[in-house]
């Protein structure tokens, strides 16, 4: 067996049945990845008239890349259930085996924003061990199975297609070469410090005074208080965000806002928040939801929005104004 392959690293990282899982979920973004290079061709990059339980707009890509990565799950016999942000229940999956113990919860295409501009997006995935297999699945099996990850990871569609995967053991980078991921980077630290923050700045009047202040103070640079100067970046695709962190360090914010619709936070915990949490956490970096890091958050509904902070360790420790 190759040594460098996603098989053989999966072999020294996880058992049989969490192994196969992530296996499906590459296939899925191999088919992904093909379905995003024909769009443009198949006209496939416009939104349709209609909307996903999240009460935003879907676009073709977002339906296509649920369908595939549905479809891939469903032939998994360890996967019992999935939650995806495109449809609004839980899916159980008939063809498991009695005792299959994992859920799947997944983002099928992150950063929809940027489709029809040619941005980098990505697909967002954790793996949950179910402790009770023999009573019925529900939506509250999954949530009690929240901070029970096994693996996660996200897939980067960009110049090259990436996986960034964790077992809970470390963080490696895979790159998709001749149909196969190979890895690149077998261990991925965050750096501790970063003179690079991500944030979307058209939502300052409705930020918390504790982000306000952290980012005035790194906009004032070397003759403030942080003394040095700050890089603002924003993608509009968390991938794209979270990927550059783990790349050269930095800080990514999504805070609550004070909105009508923001005090909750933007963001979906299930398949967005924890899977980058337990990614960001073991590489040696920080991730908050508000006061609670984000790996201890208990979501109580599947599709429940939470506020994040997440990245090089120094930065968390000045956003919260005190140690974490």
């Amino acid at each position: 067996m190759n040594a460098h392959t996603l098989k053989s690293w999966l072999s020294r990282q996880a058992g049989a049945s969490v192994v196969t899982t992530i296996e499906a979920l590459a296939i899925a973004a191999t088919e992904i990845t093909a379905a995003i290079y024909r769009a443009p061709v198949a006209n496939q990059l416009g939104g349709l008239a209609q909307q996903n339980v999240q009460g935003e707009e879907q676009k073709q890509l977002d339906v296509i890349c649920d369908e595939i990565m549905t479809r891939a799950l469903l032939k998994n016999p360890h996967v019992a259930a999935m939650v995806s942000e495109e449809i609004e229940d839980i899916i159980l999956n008939e063809a498991a085996v009695p005792d299959a113990n994992l859920a799947v919860c997944f983002d099928p295409l992150d950063g929809s924003s940027n489709i029809e501009s040619n941005g980098t997006i990505g697909s967002i995935f954790s793996i949950l061990a179910l402790e009770n297999t023999t009573a019925p699945i529900t939506p509250d099996t999954i949530l009690q199975a929240a901070n029970q990850q096994v693996a996660a990871g996200y897939f980067l569609y960009g110049p090259s297609t990436l996986l960034v995967l964790t077992t809970g053991k470390t963080v490696a980078m895979f790159a998709l070469s001749a149909g196969m991921f190979v890895l690149v980077r077998e261990s991925i630290s965050i750096q501790e410090t970063t003179n690079e923050f991500a944030i979307n700045m058209a939502y300052r009047q409705f930020w918390a005074p504790e982000t306000t202040r952290y980012i005035d103070d790194c906009l004032l640079g070397e003759t403030g208080p942080r003394g040095k100067n700050f890089n603002m970046r924003w993608m509009g695709s968390m991938v794209a965000d979270i990927h550059r962190i783990f790349m050269r360090g930095g800080v990514f914010i999504y805070p609550t806002l004070n909105t009508k619709t923001g005090r909750q936070g933007k963001l979906r915990f299930l398949y967005e928040v924890n899977p980058m949490a337990f990614l960001i956490e073991t590489a040696g970096g920080i991730a908050m939801s508000g006061a609670i890091r984000s790996v201890n958050m208990q979501p109580d509904n599947i599709h429940q929005r939470a506020p994040f902070a997440a990245g090089s360790k120094a930065e968390i420790v000045h956003l919260l104004g005190e140690e974490t």
